[in-house]
């Protein structure tokens, strides 16, 4: 007993020791960033043995929340715009940015729906592909790039990571099933590359942050990192909210939704969890490159709120 109480004490110690080491070595960790990926791809695969495919499908829930999303994305672009158009720009893309792929794997720790939540990320980054080149050059100030050269690169970037792993756990579910069920067995090997992943991506935020520091513009660069924060708090307390409304309505027509699932987690995370290394390089290529700073700010409030909850979890 007691020996499973230090375990779990030490699981959770675990993810602010990778945070602080990632940002106290920041300076060594971009010679591991190209782990990220591979990370990513292989708690996605052990994520994904674990779902059932019959739940993975767009539903009425998805819809809403992606509504939502877009709303909230031309709301915040359209207040703050009077007030500072770089910060408009980067708080913007903070919000309209697509699900992160590795969103399915926090989920599963927390208990929500992990076939809702790739779902969702599927349908999310599937619009942001096509009609994001299109917003980003309205919203945006660069217009050197195409819309079908940007398109491909949102592509490229974002569907080997969240289309593959799905392949592969079907494949391995058909072809060996003995092994797919001993990795679906085996799902808290993900909080351990989770907990490796956490020290690359912070490490990376902060070099970010550092690389494009400048003092004269302190009070705008003040201001991103606080825009971030504030709207991801935003998603995540409407995604609790419109989770447990989905819920409570689904209930009221004797309907489940998905299984035991947490509704509140899987709105959440599918609304706060944002493809963050892709909202970079949107707001580098289509933004005041100053921009960029509210995203890179991002990786690490969505991740601080995503250990708090793993901590509160555990």
């Amino acid at each position: 007993m007691h020996i499973s109480i230090h375990r779990q004490q030490l699981k959770s110690a675990m993810l602010p020791i990778a945070m602080i080491t990632g940002a106290l070595f920041y300076k060594w960790i971009g010679y591991l960033t190209f782990l990220s990926p591979y990370l990513i791809f292989a708690m996605l695969f052990i994520t994904y043995c674990k779902l059932d495919f019959r739940d993975f499908k767009p539903t009425v829930s998805q819809g809403i929340l992606l509504l939502t999303q877009m709303a909230m994305a031309a709301a915040v672009y359209l207040i703050l715009q009077p007030v500072n158009h770089t910060l408009a720009e980067g708080v913007f893309i903070c919000v309209f940015i697509p699900t992160a792929t590795a969103a399915p794997v926090i989920t599963a720790m927390l208990g929500g729906s992990i076939s809702f939540v790739a779902s969702y990320s599927l349908l999310c980054n599937t619009l942001v592909a096509f009609a994001g080149p299109a917003v980003l050059a309205l919203v945006g100030d660069n217009q050197t790039i195409s819309f079908w050269e940007s398109m491909t690169m949102i592509m490229r970037r974002v569907f080997p990571l969240l289309v593959m792993p799905i392949i592969s756990a079907l494949l391995l579910r058909y072809l060996w099933p003995k092994a797919h069920k001993a990795i679906a067995g085996s799902q808290q090997l993900s909080f351990y590359m989770w907990v490796v992943a956490l020290l690359l991506i912070v490490g990376s935020c902060v070099s970010f942050v550092i690389l494009h520091w400048d003092e004269s513009r302190l009070s705008l660069l003040t201001w991103l990192v606080a825009g971030a924060l504030a709207v991801c708090l935003l998603q995540f307390v409407a995604g609790r909210r419109m989770g447990a409304w989905f819920r409570r309505k689904a209930e009221e027509r004797g309907a489940g939704v998905n299984g035991k699932a947490d509704m509140r987690v899987s709105c959440a995370q599918s609304l706060m969890q944002k493809n963050t290394v892709l909202a970079v390089w949107l707001a580098m290529a289509y933004m005041t490159p100053m921009a960029s700073v509210a995203p890179a700010a991002y990786i690490a409030w969505q991740n601080i709120v995503n250990s708090w909850q793993l901590w509160r979890k555990g």
